[in-house]
């Protein structure tokens, strides 16, 4: 089942999106440390013109903290970029992050002239929360679901520096599946565009490779529990999903796994490493070859 999720609002948000960028000093595009490459939209790259970007590695606290050093390598090969892991509600992080910015851009954040940056990325990458952290107030509305964000925001930081939050933006279309399934996986993507099994199982078939230690811990009271198929059955059992006939509900026990996954109940799970992402990309050349 192929994913397809395109609210009206972001076709809109694009053009507004390319506007703010040419007027921008910095731009802060806000990626899931759990899948920095799938949250980070191709689209921005066109959009940024070369101009100074920080990837904001978010969540750091839900992520692999080896992959996240491996994916901050990555990012920083790239000219004009420079990327730093962080988790939005903690104000020490914030902090850390102003002090990279003015460095970045120190001709302005000075009276009348301030540092303008835009903050841009997909659904529910933690934007807002960011902003709210930045500023000290609550600004900008946050909830646990993609797309709360629909127009632009600018904001005064009163300390030398204006950030314009935008909408998450993803792509029109989805080309690359592999990276759907993780954006749905970790919340970027709404409920109904997806079927929850068929993304848990996608989610697990990693976790069993790469994490399984993480899902015996939490999960495995049963012998079949080697196979996504039998870990999404323990998952059932330990959580109580079961139907009236007594037996384990798969659906709920995908959405329940989903919520932990997203929670980080099961530990610190990065969803994809920079050599998955590359395996991916020859892979895709070798097909349309």
């Amino acid at each position: 089942m192929d994913i397809r999720w395109y609210p009206g609002h972001m076709a809109k948000g694009y053009e507004e999106l390319d506007e703010l960028v040419r007027k921008a000093d910095l731009v802060l595009e806000v990626l899931d440390a759990r899948l920095p490459c799938s949250s980070s939209n191709q689209r921005f790259e066109m959009i940024l013109r070369n101009r100074r970007c920080i990837k904001i590695l978010n969540k750091k606290d839900l992520a692999d903290p080896m992959a996240t050093k491996a994916w901050v390598r990555f990012f920083e090969r790239e000219p004009n970029i420079r990327a730093i892991p962080l988790s939005a509600r903690l104000h020490s992080d914030a902090k850390q992050l102003l002090r990279l910015c003015r460095a970045l851009v120190p001709n302005r954040g000075k009276p009348g002239y301030p540092i303008r940056i835009t903050v841009a990325g997909v659904p529910n990458c933690g934007k807002s929360t960011l902003i709210n952290t930045l500023s000290g107030r609550s600004l900008a509305k946050v909830a646990d679901k993609p797309a709360i964000t629909t127009s632009q925001q600018r904001i005064d930081l009163k300390n030398g520096i204006v950030i314009t939050d935008t909408p998450g933006l993803l792509l029109p279309e989805m080309c690359d599946q592999e990276a759907a399934y993780r954006l749905a996986a970790s919340g970027a993507i709404a409920a109904g565009a997806f079927d929850s099994a068929t993304v848990a199982l996608f989610a697990l078939e990693y976790l069993v490779k790469r994490y399984p230690h993480l899902l015996e811990a939490r999960y495995a009271s049963d012998p079949l529990s080697t196979t996504p198929a039998g870990f999404l059955l323990a998952v059932g059992k330990r959580l109580g999903c079961i139907s009236g006939g007594g037996e384990v509900d798969l659906y709920r026990s995908a959405e329940a796994f989903l919520r932990e996954l997203r929670s980080g109940k099961l530990g610190r799970i990065t969803l994809e490493a920079p050599e998955d992402i590359r395996a991916e990309m020859i892979s895709n050349r070798e097909e349309e070859e």
